[in-house]
């Protein structure tokens, strides 16, 4: 078995933090065990709280490196008022607290690194609030985006940010996701209006107010966006309202080859300075390109590749393809292979998607797949875990390329956020003064620390 490093802005999974490098908090035992549980049941029900090892083991691990670390147990909650009650208990008995969505991540941010209670947040799978002619939605955790996307196919809207996993919308804001459309439509920091929160003591918040969904606003501090990205270090996010935009008139996908990778970098910069509106413009090295081949049965030139997607008007859609080929013609492109019709973009886009997999299924290598159009990308080193001599190499060169970033102004992550790999280099990223405001609004608002500990901040020395 082989695992993946994932990279974002240059930089690749920091993995010198282990699960097992963490003391576990024992769960309580006995009667007072026997307490909590029954209080869980009232709260969810019976069915509502699990104690299984299967169950605990899927709930203590993500798509990441990092080892399973399952929590002690699992509860269901399946409304708000279930979550701020499960909260209280466990702020009662100072019992950590771990949420979980699907489970999609690539940080180890669902880990539960000191033990303690998941909260799997399956069940509250509502879609709520839908007011088309303000272009939003509100949904609740359990809601993917996919489901949310199926949900408005018949209203002529969709949700746009598409990391590729279909994760579900509170947990891409919990970490801040983006994905391939990021370049036209941002990410998820930009498009979410309005948290409905539980804390760690089970208050209930709303960051723009109760039922508030402006479009703009300048009411004081923005702690919508300070929820954002907080990875379930700061609250449980239990509903998301979220920016929808208009299906475009017509959508086209196409593929160019390029001699280099130089020339697929020069074409992205110099399509987004010619102001083309462009969709999607994701980057693909010979490896990946490679990969992807093998994997979903395609056959392009194995050569660094864009994948491009152009949204809008029949009319439209005709001077932005004709602008980015005379691009990417100059500057030694082939030409460009088509995808126009819905079936064929979907597994143009899919084969992209499953760049992951495909990776994964690739030895050896170092594959590199871009979100060229807004800035970063995933290095892909495929290693053998059960080989200590490779795992310090490979340790070396995530640490090389994550400081090649930092000095180059960028930053320790792009979409992925920081979890429990990256806490060192977000330490050297945003300077010691930061991390100290940063780790103060951590001990105004979880003062215990509970609300998924280890993660993002670095623990605080005795």
């Amino acid at each position: 078995l082989y695992l993946i490093f994932s990279s974002h802005s240059l930089v690749m999974t920091h993995f010198a933090s282990l699960c097992s490098s963490f003391v576990y908090v024992q769960f309580a035992q006995g009667a007072v065990l026997d307490s909590i549980l029954s209080a869980f049941r009232s709260i969810c029900g019976e069915d509502g709280v699990l104690l299984g090892e299967a169950v605990r083991e899927q709930h203590g691990k993500d798509e990441s490196l990092h080892r399973c670390c399952p929590p002690d147990v699992v509860v269901f909650p399946h409304c708000v008022e279930e979550v701020s009650a499960l909260a209280k208990v466990c702020h009662n008995h100072q019992l950590p607290i771990i949420p979980f969505g699907t489970g999609t991540g690539l940080e180890g941010g669902v880990s539960a690194v000191k033990g303690g209670v998941c909260f799997s947040l399956r069940n509250m799978d509502q879609i709520l609030g839908l007011h088309q002619e303000d272009f939003d939605v509100t949904v609740e955790p359990g809601v993917t985006r996919k489901a949310l996307n199926a949900y408005l196919r018949d209203t002529g809207l969709w949700f746009p940010v598409d990391p590729g996993a279909d994760a579900s919308l509170c947990g891409m804001a919990a970490t801040s996701a983006s994905g391939t459309n990021a370049v036209r439509y941002g990410t998820m920091r930009e498009n979410v209006i309005n948290l409905e929160l539980v804390l760690a003591d089970g208050t209930i918040i709303h960051t723009a107010g109760k039922g508030r969904r402006p479009r703009k606003t300048s009411a004081g501090y923005n702690l919508t966006n300070l929820f954002v990205g907080s990875e379930g270090t700061l609250g449980i996010i239990t509903k998301t309202t979220l920016r929808l935009y208009g299906l475009p008139e017509a959508m086209v996908s196409a593929v160019c080859s390029f001699p280099s990778v130089q020339d697929a970098v020069d074409s992205t910069v110099q399509t987004l300075q010619a102001g083309v509106p462009i969709a999607r413009i994701e980057f693909l090295d010979d490896v990946m390109i490679e990969a992807c081949n093998r994997f979903s049965s395609l056959s392009y030139p194995v050569t660094p590749t864009l994948f491009l997607e152009f949204h809008g008007s029949e009319q439209s859609l005709k001077e932005q393809v004709s602008t980015t080929a005379d691009i990417t013609q100059s500057n030694g492109g082939a030409d460009f292979q088509w995808a126009q019709h819905a079936e064929t973009r979907n597994r143009l886009w899919k084969a992209r998607h499953d760049a992951w997999y495909a990776a994964l299924a690739l030895r050896p290598g170092c594959p590199i797949a871009g979100h060229v159009g807004d800035g970063n990308f995933h290095c892909l080193v495929v290693v053998d875990p059960n080989d200590p001599e490779e795992l310090h190499r490979v340790h070396l060169f995530t640490d090389r390329l994550a400081r090649r970033a930092l000095a180059m102004d960028g930053t320790c992550t792009g979409e992925h956020g920081v979890g429990l790999g990256k806490r060192a280099l977000l330490c050297e990223e945003m300077g010691s003064m930061a991390i100290q405001v940063m780790q103060g609004l951590k001990d105004t608002l979880d003062p215990n620390n509970l609300m998924n500990p280890g993660k993002i901040l670095l623990p605080k020395a005795l």
